[in-house]
């Protein structure tokens, strides 16, 4: 019965018409000039949600996002026939947490960046319950897409969530529980709607992945 021990959590959702440029302005006091230009809105909104959050070698960072930097990946097919390095460079999957972890000059000793739509959340938690390393720092979250969403192959909001998962139960705010057994359904929790309950502290439980999943709070 692997489980977690929840340390600190944190959400960053914007409001619904921001976009980078102005989110580059609201949070620049959290990044390095220097990386602020060049950061996608999901990266600084990543960065956000993980500001103060150290992040050491012996760390693991599990990161969980469907559709990943919508925006850069629209802005960079817009760039054809003439492609733009730069903005194939933060439109990969990875991106938004290596923006993070560039800026800071930081290396983890793990990095397990995983993508999906129904089972996404499941994924995400059973390797961060798995996970060797006493701290594990679970980052998610999406970008709004523009005529990506338009075609069903975006996000309809942007938001970013971060979870540091521990074994020692000790000042926990909560505990996320995975029992294995019983036959998997249908009710995953989306990202989105888990990133709502981790920020409103409420308590999910499902049937999946072949076990019992519970989030708890103190």
């Amino acid at each position: 019965m692997p489980e977690r021990s929840i340390q600190f959590m944190r959400l960053e959702r914007p409001h619904p018409g921001e976009q980078a440029a102005a989110a580059r302005v609201r949070l620049a006091d959290k990044f390095p000039r220097t990386a602020l230009r060049r950061m996608t809105h999901l990266g600084l909104l990543t960065g956000a949600a993980l500001d103060g959050v150290p992040v050491g070698e012996d760390d693991a960072v599990v990161y969980a996002s469907t559709y990943a930097e919508t925006r850069a990946l629209e802005d960079f097919l817009g760039t054809f026939p003439a492609a733009s390095p730069l903005l194939f460079q933060t439109s990969i999957h990875p991106s938004a947490v290596q923006q993070v972890l560039i800026g800071r000059q930081q290396s983890v000793g793990r990095y397990w960046p995983i993508t999906g739509r129904r089972r996404l959340v499941e994924s995400a938690l059973l390797v961060a319950l798995l996970e060797t390393a006493p701290r594990v720092v679970l980052a998610c979250g999406e970008e709004r897409g523009s005529w990506l969403l338009e075609k069903g192959m975006a996000s309809d909001r942007a938001f970013a969530l971060a979870l540091v998962l521990t074994q020692d139960p000790s000042g926990a705010l909560g505990r996320v529980r995975f029992t294995a057994g019983g036959a998997p359904d249908e009710t995953c929790p989306s990202l989105p709607d888990f990133a709502d309950a981790v920020g409103e502290r409420r308590g999910l439980s499902w049937s999946g992945a072949g076990g019992e999943w519970s989030l708890d709070w103190s």
